[in-house]
């Protein structure tokens, strides 16, 4: 942690497994804070879900394979949500963050200071995400249009989020040691011909997304200019407010 506190925080916290509606509720909760200045630093939830394919805005039904109700006969959740993108799945041995940041304070538009930078954000969580990868020796880049981080024609890194009220939500999803069989029943981002990648298959085996979840944080708090700091003030936030079934 950074001795700086002239730089503004990211408070971070691991919560362990959450469902993803559960998630979706703390989410809403930690932005509302945000916005209204309850909670005065910028915030990242980091977890895991149990099974679930979530769709997003820009999905078509041909990017669910077979349709919604071959993905939950699998043993899944399915979602319609309200991110960018289009359908990927989330589950065990994949780190999720959803970073909760004001963001014109993190990536102003020049002469519009009220204003966040949407891409100068996205180019900021691919940043991340190469970094943390780099920490384990994998090498990855970016595959423009696309968003997210690619070894070759496949995606380690998926990216989908959603800005309301000047505040982000959603966030990032990094494969750690995922069951990469998940992502055959669909088309995953709704990218024709493009695969998906763990850090495990490009040869870093051996770690769960608890080991890797202070280093995806470190990494989003250099993206954004920020220092990484404890919970602090967002565990109280949190406190009572996740649901016990959620429990780790």
């Amino acid at each position: 942690m950074s001795e700086d506190v002239d730089v503004p925080a990211l408070r971070w916290a691991w919560l362990g497994t959450v469902g993803y509606e559960e998630a979706w509720e703390l989410q809403r909760t930690v932005a509302l804070a945000r916005r209204s200045g309850e909670l005065q630093d910028d915030a990242v939830l980091l977890l895991e879900h149990p099974p679930v394919y979530t769709m997003g805005r820009q999905g078509e039904a041909r990017h669910l394979g077979e349709g919604s109700e071959s993905l939950i006969a699998a043993g899944a959740e399915f979602l319609e949500v309200d991110r960018g993108g289009s359908v990927t799945f989330h589950g065990p041995g994949q780190l999720v963050a959803y970073p909760i940041v004001r963001l014109a304070d993190v990536f102003p538009i020049p002469r519009h200071p009220a204003h966040g930078d949407v891409d100068h954000y996205l180019r900021a969580l691919e940043a991340a995400l190469i970094a943390a990868a780099a920490t384990y020796d994998v090498e990855v880049t970016r595959r423009p249009p696309y968003t997210g981080v690619w070894a070759g024609n496949a995606k380690l890194g998926a990216i989908g989020v959603k800005l309301a009220g000047g505040v982000t939500s959603h966030g990032v999803a990094l494969n750690v040691a995922t069951d990469l069989r998940w992502f055959d029943r669909i088309i995953p981002c709704g990218i024709d011909g493009s695969g998906v990648a763990s850090l495990a298959s490009l040869g870093a085996p051996g770690h769960t997304p608890e080991q890797v979840a202070p280093v995806l944080a470190g990494c989003l708090a250099a993206a954004f200019g920020r220092r990484l700091d404890d919970a602090g003030p967002l565990t109280a936030l949190l406190h009572d407010r996740r649901p016990a079934s959620s429990a780790a």
